[in-house]
Protein backbone atom coordinates (compact mmCIF):
# COMPACT_ATOMS: atom_id res chain seq x y z
CA UNK A 1 0.00 0.00 0.00
CA UNK A 2 1.34 3.72 -0.75
CA UNK A 3 1.71 6.08 2.03
CA UNK A 4 -1.41 8.28 1.74
CA UNK A 5 -3.58 4.58 1.60
CA UNK A 6 -1.95 3.64 4.87
CA UNK A 7 -2.63 7.02 6.25
CA UNK A 8 -6.33 6.39 5.50
CA UNK A 9 -6.58 3.19 6.73
CA UNK A 10 -4.71 3.94 9.68
CA UNK A 11 -7.30 6.82 10.39
CA UNK A 12 -10.12 4.42 9.44
CA UNK A 13 -8.61 1.97 12.31
CA UNK A 14 -7.98 4.75 15.13
CA UNK A 15 -12.17 4.94 15.46
CA UNK A 16 -12.61 7.15 11.99
CA UNK A 17 -15.51 6.28 10.38
CA UNK A 18 -15.42 2.10 11.37
CA UNK A 19 -17.22 0.97 8.46
CA UNK A 20 -20.80 2.77 9.38
CA UNK A 21 -22.70 4.08 6.51
CA UNK A 22 -25.45 6.38 7.64
CA UNK A 23 -28.46 5.46 9.72
CA UNK A 24 -26.57 1.30 10.05
CA UNK A 25 -27.15 1.24 13.51
CA UNK A 26 -26.13 -2.78 13.39
CA UNK A 27 -22.59 -1.86 11.77
CA UNK A 28 -21.92 1.12 14.36
CA UNK A 29 -22.01 -1.74 17.27
CA UNK A 30 -19.06 -3.50 15.64
CA UNK A 31 -15.38 -2.43 15.63
CA UNK A 32 -12.97 -3.71 13.80
CA UNK A 33 -10.47 -4.27 16.99
CA UNK A 34 -13.77 -6.38 17.82
CA UNK A 35 -13.37 -8.26 14.53
CA UNK A 36 -9.79 -8.59 14.56
CA UNK A 37 -9.51 -9.64 18.48
CA UNK A 38 -12.64 -12.31 17.44
CA UNK A 39 -10.12 -13.87 14.21
CA UNK A 40 -7.09 -14.40 17.14
CA UNK A 41 -9.34 -16.30 19.35
CA UNK A 42 -10.75 -18.28 16.90
CA UNK A 43 -7.81 -19.28 14.78
CA UNK A 44 -4.81 -18.49 16.95
CA UNK A 45 -1.92 -16.13 16.22
CA UNK A 46 0.97 -16.41 14.29
CA UNK A 47 2.82 -13.13 15.38
CA UNK A 48 3.81 -11.37 12.31
CA UNK A 49 1.43 -13.30 10.18
CA UNK A 50 -1.88 -12.36 8.38
CA UNK A 51 -4.85 -13.08 11.02
CA UNK A 52 -6.93 -13.97 8.05
CA UNK A 53 -5.85 -15.68 4.86
CA UNK A 54 -2.87 -16.41 6.34
CA UNK A 55 -1.58 -19.51 4.17
CA UNK A 56 -0.77 -18.19 0.99
CA UNK A 57 1.16 -18.30 -1.65
CA UNK A 58 2.63 -15.08 -4.11
CA UNK A 59 2.68 -14.44 -7.76
CA UNK A 60 3.61 -11.82 -10.06
CA UNK A 61 2.05 -11.00 -13.78
CA UNK A 62 0.36 -8.60 -15.71
CA UNK A 63 -3.29 -7.18 -17.07
CA UNK A 64 -3.82 -5.64 -20.03
CA UNK A 65 -7.28 -3.98 -20.41
CA UNK A 66 -9.42 -4.10 -23.26
CA UNK A 67 -11.48 -1.08 -24.72
CA UNK A 68 -14.78 -2.34 -23.86
CA UNK A 69 -14.09 -0.92 -20.49
CA UNK A 70 -13.20 2.32 -21.81
CA UNK A 71 -17.16 2.77 -22.09
CA UNK A 72 -17.78 2.90 -18.49
CA UNK A 73 -14.37 3.61 -16.36
CA UNK A 74 -11.64 5.61 -17.50
CA UNK A 75 -9.18 4.14 -15.44
CA UNK A 76 -5.82 3.52 -16.52
CA UNK A 77 -5.97 0.05 -15.56
CA UNK A 78 -8.05 -0.34 -19.28
CA UNK A 79 -5.28 2.01 -21.42
CA UNK A 80 -4.45 -1.11 -23.20
CA UNK A 81 -1.49 -1.20 -21.70
CA UNK A 82 0.37 -3.88 -19.46
CA UNK A 83 0.21 -2.94 -16.30
CA UNK A 84 2.15 -4.93 -13.52
CA UNK A 85 0.52 -7.42 -10.91
CA UNK A 86 1.28 -8.34 -7.59
CA UNK A 87 -0.48 -11.21 -6.98
CA UNK A 88 -1.35 -13.64 -3.80
CA UNK A 89 -3.47 -16.60 -3.48
CA UNK A 90 -4.73 -17.75 -0.76
CA UNK A 91 -6.78 -20.20 2.05
CA UNK A 92 -9.66 -18.38 4.05
CA UNK A 93 -8.91 -18.40 8.19
CA UNK A 94 -6.11 -17.87 10.63
CA UNK A 95 -4.72 -21.16 10.71
CA UNK A 96 -1.58 -21.52 8.92
CA UNK A 97 -1.82 -25.79 9.02
CA UNK A 98 -5.35 -25.57 7.49
CA UNK A 99 -5.90 -28.41 4.84
CA UNK A 100 -5.85 -27.24 1.16
CA UNK A 101 -8.97 -29.55 1.04
CA UNK A 102 -10.85 -27.78 3.96
CA UNK A 103 -14.61 -26.27 2.13
CA UNK A 104 -13.04 -22.87 2.82
CA UNK A 105 -13.37 -19.87 0.52
CA UNK A 106 -9.59 -19.34 -1.85
CA UNK A 107 -8.54 -15.72 -2.22
CA UNK A 108 -6.97 -13.73 -4.96
CA UNK A 109 -5.45 -10.65 -4.15
CA UNK A 110 -4.49 -8.25 -6.93
CA UNK A 111 -1.91 -4.95 -6.90
CA UNK A 112 -1.87 -3.16 -9.59
CA UNK A 113 0.82 -1.04 -10.54
CA UNK A 114 -0.35 1.98 -12.53
CA UNK A 115 2.31 4.52 -14.08
CA UNK A 116 2.79 7.58 -11.94
CA UNK A 117 2.86 5.16 -8.47
CA UNK A 118 -1.03 4.93 -8.02
CA UNK A 119 -1.86 1.78 -7.03
CA UNK A 120 -5.94 -0.80 -7.59
CA UNK A 121 -6.00 -3.04 -5.23
CA UNK A 122 -8.75 -6.09 -6.48
CA UNK A 123 -9.46 -8.91 -3.08
CA UNK A 124 -11.61 -11.55 -4.24
CA UNK A 125 -12.75 -14.80 -3.09
CA UNK A 126 -14.09 -18.17 -5.21
CA UNK A 127 -17.77 -17.96 -4.11
CA UNK A 128 -20.11 -15.49 -5.75
CA UNK A 129 -21.55 -13.97 -2.04
CA UNK A 130 -20.33 -13.26 1.31
CA UNK A 131 -21.07 -14.71 4.37
CA UNK A 132 -22.67 -11.97 5.82
CA UNK A 133 -24.51 -8.48 4.48
CA UNK A 134 -23.24 -6.66 7.52
CA UNK A 135 -20.11 -7.08 9.67
CA UNK A 136 -22.33 -7.76 12.85
CA UNK A 137 -22.80 -11.18 11.16
CA UNK A 138 -19.09 -11.92 10.69
CA UNK A 139 -18.11 -11.04 13.96
CA UNK A 140 -20.99 -13.02 15.05
CA UNK A 141 -19.68 -16.08 13.15
CA UNK A 142 -15.85 -15.50 14.27
CA UNK A 143 -17.53 -15.93 18.09
CA UNK A 144 -19.51 -19.03 16.83
CA UNK A 145 -16.36 -20.37 15.95
CA UNK A 146 -14.17 -19.90 19.05
CA UNK A 147 -12.73 -23.08 20.49
CA UNK A 148 -14.60 -24.26 23.47
CA UNK A 149 -12.29 -24.98 26.24
CA UNK A 150 -13.63 -28.70 26.93
CA UNK A 151 -13.11 -29.72 23.54
CA UNK A 152 -10.74 -27.51 21.50
CA UNK A 153 -13.16 -27.26 19.17
CA UNK A 154 -16.32 -24.62 18.09
CA UNK A 155 -19.24 -25.45 19.74
CA UNK A 156 -22.01 -27.57 16.96
CA UNK A 157 -24.80 -25.84 19.39
CA UNK A 158 -23.53 -22.18 18.97
CA UNK A 159 -22.55 -22.77 15.07
CA UNK A 160 -26.27 -24.15 14.87
CA UNK A 161 -27.70 -21.20 16.78
CA UNK A 162 -25.49 -18.63 14.56
CA UNK A 163 -27.16 -20.23 11.09
CA UNK A 164 -31.04 -19.71 12.54
CA UNK A 165 -30.43 -16.62 13.74
CA UNK A 166 -28.16 -15.12 10.57
CA UNK A 167 -30.16 -15.82 7.48
CA UNK A 168 -27.48 -13.53 5.15
CA UNK A 169 -24.82 -16.19 6.39
CA UNK A 170 -26.75 -19.29 4.56
CA UNK A 171 -25.52 -18.72 0.66
CA UNK A 172 -22.41 -19.24 0.70
CA UNK A 173 -22.52 -21.57 3.25
CA UNK A 174 -24.57 -23.31 0.75
CA UNK A 175 -22.01 -22.72 -2.17
CA UNK A 176 -19.12 -24.20 -0.19
CA UNK A 177 -21.36 -27.29 0.91
CA UNK A 178 -22.60 -28.06 -2.75
CA UNK A 179 -19.41 -27.69 -4.44
CA UNK A 180 -16.11 -29.14 -3.98
CA UNK A 181 -12.76 -26.84 -3.95
CA UNK A 182 -10.50 -26.32 -6.93
CA UNK A 183 -8.16 -28.46 -7.89
CA UNK A 184 -5.84 -25.49 -8.18
CA UNK A 185 -5.82 -22.22 -7.52
CA UNK A 186 -5.50 -21.62 -11.58
CA UNK A 187 -8.57 -23.86 -11.68
CA UNK A 188 -10.72 -21.38 -10.09
CA UNK A 189 -13.07 -18.05 -10.84
CA UNK A 190 -12.74 -15.41 -8.16
CA UNK A 191 -15.62 -12.53 -7.65
CA UNK A 192 -15.23 -9.35 -6.08
CA UNK A 193 -18.48 -9.82 -4.25
CA UNK A 194 -19.04 -5.83 -3.65
CA UNK A 195 -20.49 -3.57 -5.80
CA UNK A 196 -18.14 -0.88 -6.69
CA UNK A 197 -18.86 2.25 -9.45
CA UNK A 198 -17.10 2.68 -12.77
CA UNK A 199 -16.76 6.33 -13.02
CA UNK A 200 -16.67 7.28 -16.66
CA UNK A 201 -14.42 10.40 -18.63
CA UNK A 202 -17.69 12.70 -18.11
CA UNK A 203 -18.06 11.95 -14.49
CA UNK A 204 -21.07 9.21 -15.08
CA UNK A 205 -20.87 6.44 -12.61
CA UNK A 206 -21.91 2.51 -13.65
CA UNK A 207 -22.74 0.10 -10.96
CA UNK A 208 -20.84 -3.28 -11.59
CA UNK A 209 -19.43 -6.18 -9.98
CA UNK A 210 -16.27 -8.07 -11.32
CA UNK A 211 -14.98 -12.20 -10.97
CA UNK A 212 -11.93 -13.31 -13.00
CA UNK A 213 -12.77 -16.43 -15.20
CA UNK A 214 -9.72 -18.65 -15.27
CA UNK A 215 -8.89 -20.17 -18.71
CA UNK A 216 -7.99 -22.86 -17.71
CA UNK A 217 -11.62 -24.03 -16.61
CA UNK A 218 -12.96 -24.47 -13.47
CA UNK A 219 -12.09 -27.88 -12.04
CA UNK A 220 -13.27 -29.03 -8.34
CA UNK A 221 -11.60 -31.42 -6.74
CA UNK A 222 -13.33 -35.13 -6.77
CA UNK A 223 -14.90 -36.38 -3.51
CA UNK A 224 -12.04 -39.24 -3.25
CA UNK A 225 -9.35 -36.27 -3.73
CA UNK A 226 -10.56 -34.38 -0.98
CA UNK A 227 -10.14 -37.65 1.26
CA UNK A 228 -6.61 -38.61 -0.03
CA UNK A 229 -5.11 -35.53 -0.32
CA UNK A 230 -1.94 -34.29 1.01
CA UNK A 231 -2.64 -31.24 3.72
CA UNK A 232 -0.76 -28.81 1.43
CA UNK A 233 -0.64 -29.47 -2.67
CA UNK A 234 -2.10 -25.84 -3.99
CA UNK A 235 1.33 -24.08 -3.44
CA UNK A 236 3.30 -26.59 -5.26
CA UNK A 237 0.37 -27.43 -8.23
CA UNK A 238 0.42 -22.85 -8.90
CA UNK A 239 4.30 -23.02 -9.11
CA UNK A 240 4.42 -25.99 -11.39
CA UNK A 241 1.64 -24.43 -13.39
CA UNK A 242 3.56 -21.46 -13.94
CA UNK A 243 6.54 -23.25 -14.66
CA UNK A 244 4.66 -24.46 -18.03
CA UNK A 245 3.61 -21.36 -18.88
CA UNK A 246 1.42 -18.40 -18.49
CA UNK A 247 -1.87 -18.42 -16.60
CA UNK A 248 -4.84 -16.08 -17.63
CA UNK A 249 -7.90 -15.21 -16.48
CA UNK A 250 -10.31 -13.54 -18.33
CA UNK A 251 -11.92 -9.78 -15.76
CA UNK A 252 -15.58 -10.13 -16.65
CA UNK A 253 -18.03 -7.51 -15.37
CA UNK A 254 -21.54 -7.70 -14.88
CA UNK A 255 -23.54 -4.63 -15.38
CA UNK A 256 -25.99 -3.68 -12.57
CA UNK A 257 -29.33 -1.99 -12.95
CA UNK A 258 -30.89 0.52 -10.39
CA UNK A 259 -32.85 -2.32 -8.90
CA UNK A 260 -30.20 -4.81 -7.88
CA UNK A 261 -28.84 -4.78 -4.35
CA UNK A 262 -25.98 -2.60 -4.24
CA UNK A 263 -24.82 -2.71 -0.48
CA UNK A 264 -25.26 -6.51 -0.07
CA UNK A 265 -22.27 -8.59 -0.88
CA UNK A 266 -24.51 -11.75 0.85
CA UNK A 267 -27.26 -11.52 -2.58
CA UNK A 268 -26.40 -11.74 -6.26
CA UNK A 269 -27.32 -10.31 -9.00
CA UNK A 270 -29.94 -11.33 -11.73
CA UNK A 271 -27.98 -13.52 -14.57
CA UNK A 272 -29.90 -11.92 -17.27
CA UNK A 273 -27.83 -8.96 -16.32
CA UNK A 274 -25.50 -8.01 -19.19
CA UNK A 275 -21.72 -9.28 -19.01
CA UNK A 276 -19.18 -7.51 -20.39
CA UNK A 277 -14.66 -8.72 -20.58
CA UNK A 278 -13.00 -5.74 -19.94
CA UNK A 279 -9.28 -7.20 -20.03
CA UNK A 280 -7.03 -10.40 -19.11
CA UNK A 281 -4.79 -11.19 -15.88
CA UNK A 282 -1.82 -12.98 -16.60
CA UNK A 283 0.00 -14.72 -14.11
CA UNK A 284 3.92 -15.55 -14.94
CA UNK A 285 5.50 -17.02 -11.87
CA UNK A 286 4.32 -17.95 -8.28
CA UNK A 287 6.54 -18.17 -4.97
CA UNK A 288 6.12 -19.36 -1.28
CA UNK A 289 5.14 -16.21 0.11
CA UNK A 290 8.56 -15.68 2.62
CA UNK A 291 10.00 -12.84 1.64
CA UNK A 292 8.72 -12.31 -1.61
CA UNK A 293 6.95 -9.24 -2.80
CA UNK A 294 3.13 -9.84 -2.00
CA UNK A 295 3.87 -10.43 2.29
CA UNK A 296 4.27 -7.37 3.04
CA UNK A 297 1.14 -5.90 0.92
CA UNK A 298 -1.78 -4.91 2.68
CA UNK A 299 -4.61 -6.15 0.17
CA UNK A 300 -6.91 -3.03 1.51
CA UNK A 301 -9.72 -3.28 -1.18
CA UNK A 302 -10.55 0.42 -0.50
CA UNK A 303 -6.95 0.90 -2.35
CA UNK A 304 -8.35 2.74 -5.79
CA UNK A 305 -7.08 4.68 -8.59
CA UNK A 306 -9.36 7.11 -10.68
CA UNK A 307 -12.00 5.74 -11.93
CA UNK A 308 -12.97 3.29 -10.24
CA UNK A 309 -15.13 4.13 -7.01
CA UNK A 310 -16.75 1.83 -4.15
CA UNK A 311 -20.69 2.00 -3.41
CA UNK A 312 -21.58 1.76 0.20
CA UNK A 313 -21.47 -1.53 1.34
CA UNK A 314 -21.00 -1.81 4.63
CA UNK A 315 -18.97 -4.87 4.77
CA UNK A 316 -16.81 -3.57 2.04
CA UNK A 317 -16.06 -0.39 4.31
CA UNK A 318 -15.53 -2.08 7.04
CA UNK A 319 -12.81 -4.43 5.68
CA UNK A 320 -10.26 -1.75 5.24
CA UNK A 321 -10.10 -1.08 9.20
CA UNK A 322 -9.90 -4.09 10.16
CA UNK A 323 -6.75 -5.14 7.23
CA UNK A 324 -5.08 -1.69 9.18
CA UNK A 325 -5.29 -3.40 12.10
CA UNK A 326 -4.41 -6.75 11.45
CA UNK A 327 -1.56 -5.60 9.40
CA UNK A 328 -0.28 -3.16 12.27
CA UNK A 329 -0.32 -5.84 13.81
CA UNK A 330 1.73 -8.17 11.90
CA UNK A 331 4.39 -5.33 10.80
CA UNK A 332 5.32 -5.03 14.43
CA UNK A 333 5.80 -8.85 14.72
CA UNK A 334 2.79 -9.80 16.96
Amino acid sequence: MDADGLLAAGLLAAGIGLGATPGAAAEQEVTAQQVVSAMEKAFGVTPGERRNHIKGTCAAGRFVGLPAATAYSRSALFSGQPVPVVARFSLAGGNPRAPDTARTPRGMALEFRLDGGALQHMTMINTPVFGAAQPKTFLDQLLAMQPDPATGKPDPEKLKAFRASHPDSLAQAKFLEEHNPPASFANSSYFGLHTFRFVDRDGRTTPVRWRFVPQDGEHPLSDEELKTLPADFLERRLIERTRQGPLRWDMVLTIGRPEDPQNDPSRTWPEDRQQVKVGTLTIDSATPQKDATCEKINYDPLVMADGIAPSDDPVLHFRSPSYAISFAKRAAGQ
